[in-house]
C-alpha cells in the first residue's frame, strides 16, 4: 500500500512536471509568434510609409500671406479615403489671372476649361477662384470631363456669389476614370469656412500625387510705395516634361499690374523655367500654371514694363517659377540625383535646346548617373542622336570642372577615379560645348532608379 502510495506520488508529480513545460512551451511558443508579428508588422510599416526624396529640403518655407487670398484644403475622398485632396484658393474682385498651360494634345477637360476663360476674359471685375483635386485627372472621359467641370466650377462660383467663368479647376491622378465629382462639391461648404490667408501650405500637401514633399517658394522686392510679395506652390513627381506646363502650379502676388502684362512676363519665362526641366520625357495630359495679382500691395501699379520695378518684378517672379521647376525635378520619382546638363557653343539656340533635352532624357545617361558611373560616352551619344548640328572633333564633354573628353577622344589625363568620385555627389553638372557658335541652354533631370519603375508600375493600385 505504500509502495503504491509512493508510485502515485512520483505520478503526480511528473504530470505536474509535464503540465509545467507544457505552459513554458506554450508560452515560450506564444513569444515567438508575437516577436514574428511585430517583426512582420514593422517590415509593412516600412514598406508602407512614405519614401522622402533625398534631395527635398529640410522643412517647408515660410510663405508671405498675399493679401487678397485665402486658402483651405479637404479630404473629399476622390481616390483615396481620408486623404486629404482638394485645395482652394479665393481670390478677392479685381485680381488679374494669367496662365500657362501643357501642349499635349489630349488635355484634360479642366486645362480646356481654364485656356477658355482666359481667352473669353469675362467678370474681370468680380472675385475668383482656383479649386484643385488630386486622385482622377479627369482627362480622356468624354464629354462627362466637361459635366464634371462645370459641376465643380459651379459649386464654387454658386457658393462665392461669383461668375462660373472666374472659377479655375485642376486635376491630377489617374486617367481615363470619370471624375467623382459630388465628392467635390459635398465638400465646397466645408472648404470654404476654413479659408485663411495663411493656409497656402495645406493647399500645398493637398495637391500632392506620388510627391514626396509640398513644394513652396516666395520673393519681394521694394516697388513704388511698398513691398511687393509672391508666394508659389507646386505638384509634381512623374509624367514631367515640356512643353508647359509640366506639373500644376499656382503663383499668387499682391501686386497691381494688368493681366495683359501679367500674361507677357509668365510667358517670357516659362521657357528657361518650367520648360527647361525633364524627369522622364513625358507630358501630362492635365498640367497647369494659373498666376493671380490681387493689386492688395502699397506699391504704385506696374504699368511700364521698361521700368526698373517691373523688371525686378519679373526677375523675382523667375526665381519663384525656377526654385519650384527645380524642387519638381528633387521630387522626380525615385531621384537621387539632381542634374543640370549645360550646353554652350551651339550653332542655334534651338539646336542647344535639342541636345540638352537629348542628353536629359535618355535612359542610358540617367541610368548611369543613378549607378554613379562616369561613362561620359552616353552622352556623346545622346548629343548624335539628337538631331542638331554636331561635329565630333569640335565637341568637349565635362562633369562639373573636369574636361573629359574633346577633340574627338578623351584627354590625355583622363581620370576614372577623379570623374567616378564626382558622380557620387547629389548635385551634378554635365557639360557639353559643341565649338560650332554663340548658343546657350541649361536644362535640368534626375536619375533614373528602380524605385520609378516600382512606383508606376502599380500606380493605381
Amino acid at each position: 500500500m505504500a509502495k503504491k502510495k509512493e508510485l502515485e506520488a512520483k505520478l503526480a508529480k511528473l504530470k505536474a512536471k509535464v503540465k509545467k513545460l507544457k505552459a513554458g512551451a506554450a508560452k515560450a511558443v506564444e513569444g515567438a509568434v508575437e516577436g514574428v508579428v511585430a517583426e512582420a508588422s514593422t517590415v509593412i510599416a516600412k514598406a508602407k510609409a512614405p519614401v522622402i526624396s533625398p534631395l527635398a529640403p529640410a522643412a517647408f518655407p515660410k510663405l508671405p500671406v498675399i493679401e487678397g487670398v485665402a486658402f483651405a484644403a479637404a479630404p473629399a475622398g476622390v481616390r483615396y479615403a481620408g486623404r486629404t485632396d482638394v485645395m482652394l484658393a479665393v481670390i478677392e474682385p479685381g485680381a488679374a489671372i494669367a496662365g500657362s498651360f501643357t501642349t499635349s494634345s489630349t488635355r484634360a477637360a479642366c486645362v480646356l476649361d481654364c485656356q477658355a476663360k482666359l481667352k473669353a476674359r469675362k467678370g474681370l471685375e468680380a472675385g475668383a477662384a482656383i479649386v484643385v483635386n488630386s486622385g482622377n485627372a479627369n482627362a480622356f472621359t468624354g464629354a462627362g470631363g466637361q459635366s464634371a467641370v462645370d459641376a465643380v466650377t459651379g459649386a464654387v462660383a454658386e457658393a462665392l456669389g461669383i461668375p462660373a467663368s472666374r472659377v479655375f479647376s485642376s486635376s491630377t491622378g489617374v486617367i481615363g476614370e470619370p471624375l467623382p465629382f459630388e465628392r467635390i462639391t459635398a465638400v465646397v461648404p466645408k472648404l470654404i469656412s476654413a479659408l485663411d490667408p495663411e493656409g497656402i501650405e495645406a493647399a500645398a500637401r493637398a495637391i500632392m500625387t506620388t510627391d514626396t514633399f509640398p513644394k513652396g517658394a516666395a520673393a519681394e522686392i521694394e516697388g513704388e510705395g511698398g513691398t511687393i510679395r509672391i508666394a508659389g506652390i507646386a505638384k509634381g513627381s512623374g509624367m514631367i516634361a515640356p512643353n508647359m506646363a509640366t506639373m500644376l502650379v499656382y503663383i499668387f502676388t499682391d501686386a497691381k499690374i494688368s493681366a495683359a502684362n501679367l500674361q507677357k512676363m509668365l510667358s517670357r519665362q516659362v521657357d528657361d523655367t518650367f520648360n527647361a526641366i525633364t524627369v522622364d520625357s513625358d507630358t501630362s495630359t492635365s498640367d497647369a500654371l494659373i498666376l493671380a495679382a490681387t493689386g492688395r500691395s502699397a506699391a504704385a501699379e506696374i504699368a511700364d514694363l521698361r521700368s526698373k520695378v517691373a523688371k525686378d518684378f519679373e526677375a523675382a517672379l523667375r526665381g519663384v517659377m525656377m526654385d519650384l521647376a527645380h524642387q519638381v525635378v528633387k521630387d522626380g520619382e525615385g531621384a537621387t540625383k539632381f542634374v543640370e546638363i549645360r550646353v554652350s557653343g551651339a550653332e542655334t539656340p534651338e539646336d542647344a535646346h535639342k541636345i540638352a533635352m537629348s542628353v536629359a532624357n535618355s535612359p542610358l545617361v540617367k541610368t548611369a548617373l543613378a549607378g554613379e558611373d562616369a561613362n561620359w560616352g552616353r552622352v556623346v551619344a545622346a548629343v548624335g542622336k539628337s538631331g542638331a548640328k554636331a561635329d565630333r572633333d569640335r565637341l568637349r564633354i565635362s562633369f562639373g570642372d573636369m574636361v573629359l573628353a574633346e577633340n574627338g577622344w578623351r584627354v590625355p589625363d583622363y581620370s576614372e577615379e577623379a570623374a567616378s568620385a564626382y558622380m557620387k555627389g547629389q548635385e551634378l553638372v554635365i557639360g557639353v560645348d559643341l565649338g560650332l557658335g554663340k548658343a546657350a541652354k541649361s536644362v535640368w533631370t534626375c536619375d533614373l532608379t528602380h524605385r520609378y519603375i516600382d512606383i508606376n508600375a502599380d500606380y493605381r493600385s
